[in-house]
């Protein structure tokens, strides 16, 4: 952690994959915060020359890191974050290519979240980028999901909650005690097992409901099912379905998920035997996530 009186080095991380357009939105506002970000890494996994050019035409101190291997989202964060420790920094701010913050102020006000409530990680609200209000993602308080910004209230800090990739701010102190995203993940699920060796820390963390990330939507992969009491995660593109399931499986078998096992199976039987009435579904999900439950991680072939 930074010591008092000292002005922390902040490296942002970005990882994209063939989104130039979209990685231009993202690294326009990374550029141009009240609180200037000290360096930014992008981690290109689709290693293009146009991409480069953009990165280092950037009005910023930059490194362009191009992979020859796709290492996805999980080893594209694995590898900026090592790299924005190697050159010092005391945080590392994460964001995806599709996403970006939602004004020139959303460093600062992570900062200042974290620093007066004492937090190894700090992340702001997840917005859906065409809607603001609206969550990009479903949150669950209690009994309750919210899926407006509007219905999580004023407060300064939802504490314990947290979605990481989308803007997070974790300090240096929280990466060396969690450790980095798992290659093996690839996509799907990375930030999920972040989250839980977080949880397990015992480090403070939470969301900060003063700022705002802005995302594309994702939630009509959390279908409803018990009149909306729960929702099951079903991503209508096949490959999605791949590493969602065959991930959970593998993330669902370690300490700290276990007790949630039962709800799984609840939930997926009851949408794939009851809602869809889809066996062959349901059998579907059972192999990928007995892959995972087994660490056979191997890419599925093109």
């Amino acid at each position: 952690m930074t010591e008092p009186g000292n002005t922390p080095r902040i490296v942002a991380v970005v990882v994209t994959h063939r989104r130039r357009a979209l990685l231009a939105e993202s690294l326009a506002v990374l550029t141009s915060q009240s609180r200037p970000v000290d360096h930014i890494v992008v981690v290109d996994n689709g290693n293009e020359s146009e991409v480069r050019t953009l990165v280092e035409d950037q009005p910023a101190s930059v490194t362009y890191l191009g992979s020859a291997h796709n290492l996805g989202g999980a080893g594209g964060f694995a590898l900026g974050i090592l790299y924005a420790l190697s050159i010092g920094a005391d945080w590392v701010w994460l964001a995806d290519d599709d996403g970006r913050p939602e004004g020139p102020d959303v460093l600062q006000i992570l900062l200042d979240c974290a620093l007066r409530n004492g937090l190894a990680e700090v992340s702001p609200v997840v917005c859906d980028i065409d809607e603001p209000d609206r969550l990009a993602f479903p949150l669950r308080r209690g009994v309750v999901w919210r899926r407006l910004r509007s219905e999580l209230g004023d407060e300064d800090l939802l504490p314990g909650i947290a979605s990481l990739f989308n803007g997070a701010l974790l300090s240096a102190d929280a990466i060396d005690a969690v450790g980095v995203p798992d290659l093996r993940l690839f996509v799907r699920g990375d930030e999920v097992e972040v989250h839980r060796r977080l949880v397990r820390s015992g480090l403070p963390f939470g969301t900060c409901l003063q700022t705002a990330y802005l995302h594309p939507n994702g939630a009509a992969e959390f279908k409803p099912i018990l009149g909306g009491r729960m929702h099951t995660q079903y991503p209508d593109d096949a490959t999605k379905r791949y590493f969602t399931y065959r991930n959970r499986g593998y993330l669902m078998s370690q300490p700290g998920m276990r007790r949630l096992l039962p709800q799984e199976w609840i939930r997926f039987g009851w949408f794939f035997l009851v809602t869809e009435r889809d066996p062959a579904g349901l059998r579907e999900w059972l192999r990928l996530r007995k892959l995972g439950r087994k660490e056979q991680f191997r890419r599925p072939a093109q």
